[in-house]
């Protein structure tokens, strides 16, 4: 199943509740929030106060994806904000399955997300504990940024190991994705699109619809 997950980093936020009720109106599948805290990250965005803020403009799901060190400490917190979906690093963690079981414990989806100079190899251990995978396709902290052609090696890896497995669990690519790109990394394996300006920019429902009939039309095939 092919979806998309709009990124609120990229959306104006002097309206931003209007805008994330037009990608939702359009058909966009998730809502995904990029947390960062300046250390894992040369970023900060946002945190708990403005999850808690929009998550009445929407009922669709949150897909949370932290750059922060030490997740483990927040879960709690991002569940009573409305995440539905927490993404942590596998570079910002001490222990990921106990960050993973943690997640589940909420009753939430977990997922781990590898930098993209960290190997793929790492996420071995986690195949049938996590529910989504995220490579990321920039290098994390700034929208904008284009795609890291690198990555499309790493996203056709695991989902070979997943594959080998006959595990069913979603790749997630971040950063760069746009028209031009989509249908290339979706042959890769990668299967849930993370899209900053390439739906907030220009035309928002014209954006989210053009994604939502190409992953339509893949999801129907």
């Amino acid at each position: 199943m092919y979806i998309l997950a709009p990124s609120i980093l990229a959306a104006d936020f002097t309206c931003l509740g209007e805008q994330m009720r037009m990608v939702d109106e359009a058909g966009a599948d998730y809502f995904h929030i990029d947390v960062m805290d300046g250390n894992f990250v040369p970023n900060i965005s946002f945190g708990i106060p403005l999850i808690s803020s929009v998550r009445k403009a929407t009922k669709k799901p949150f897909d949370v994806h932290l750059m922060i060190e030490r997740p483990e400490r927040y879960i709690r917190d991002f569940y009573d904000a409305g995440a539905d979906l927490i993404t942590f690093h596998y570079e910002a963690c001490g222990s990921i399955g106990d960050t993973i079981d943690k997640i589940h414990s909420y009753g939430m989806l977990a997922g781990v997300s590898i930098k993209p100079n960290t190997s793929v190899s790492v996420l071995k251990p986690y195949l049938t504990s996590a529910d989504m995978f995220l490579i990321m396709t920039v290098e994390p902290g700034f929208g904008g940024q284009d795609y890291m052609d690198v990555c499309t090696d790493k996203i056709r890896e695991l989902r070979r190991m997943l594959d080998e497995k006959g595990l069913g669990a979603d790749i997630e690519v971040d950063g760069g994705i746009t028209r031009e790109n989509v249908e290339y990394v979706m042959d890769a394996g990668a299967n849930v699109f993370v899209m900053g300006s390439s739906v907030f920019g220009g035309n928002i429902q014209e954006n989210v619809t053009y994604f939502k009939e190409l992953f339509d039309g893949r999801n129907r095939s």
